[in-house]
C-alpha cells in the first residue's frame, strides 16, 4: 500500500508540475499577444542552407525571455538559408521564420539562449533583429561546428556590418 501511495504521490507531483508549465506558457503568450504577425516567407523561396537546430527567439539582451507567440519559442530541427532578401529558418514541425535583411541588427556567437546552453563559447549563432518595434535575438545551433564561422560571416556581410 505504501508503494502504491508513493507512486500516486509522484504522479500527482508530476501532473501539477506539467500543469504549472502549461499555465506559465499560456500566460506568456497572453502577455505577448500584441506582437504583430511575422513577415511572410517569400513565395518563390526554394533555398536550403546550413542544417542545425532553431533554438528560440527571445527579447534582445534577455536570453531567458522566450517569445511564445507565432511559434517563435518552439525549438525545432531546421536549416538556415541566407539570401539577399534576408534569413529563412526552414523548420520541421513549426512554421518557417523569415527575417528580412532590413530588420537585421547584428550577429554574434554565444554560449546560450533560452532552452539551450552549449559547452563551447561559440556554439550558437545569435541573430539580433527588430520586429514590430521590438529588438529580438534568435538562436541557431549549426549541426557542424565548421559551419558556424562561415554562417556568421555571411549574415554579417548581409547586414553590412562586422560581427558584433
Amino acid at each position: 500500500m505504501k508503494a502504491f501511495l508513493g507512486v500516486v504521490g509522484t504522479l500527482l507531483v508530476i501532473a501539477v508540475a506539467y500543469y504549472g508549465m502549461y499555465r506559465g506558457w499560456r500566460n506568456r503568450q497572453a502577455r505577448q499577444v500584441d506582437l504583430a504577425p511575422l513577415p511572410e516567407v517569400p513565395a518563390d523561396d526554394k533555398s536550403r542552407g546550413v542544417e542545425g537546430v532553431y533554438v528560440a527567439t527571445t527579447s534582445a539582451g534577455d536570453w531567458m525571455d522566450r517569445i511564445a507567440v507565432h511559434e517563435l519559442g518552439v525549438r525545432s530541427t531546421a536549416d538556415l538559408a541566407v539570401s539577399e532578401a534576408g534569413l529563412i529558418f526552414h523548420r520541421q514541425g513549426a512554421a518557417d521564420v523569415f527575417i528580412p535583411a532590413g530588420h537585421l541588427i547584428g550577429v554574434r556567437t554565444d554560449r546560450g539562449i533560452a532552452g539551450k546552453v552549449t559547452a563551447e563559447k561559440s556554439g550558437l549563432v545569435v541573430v539580433t533583429w527588430t520586429h514590430d518595434g521590438r529588438a529580438l535575438d534568435t538562436g541557431f545551433r549549426p549541426r557542424r561546428k565548421a559551419d558556424t564561422a562561415p554562417l556568421t560571416e555571411s549574415i554579417s556581410t548581409l547586414i553590412g556590418a562586422e560581427e558584433t
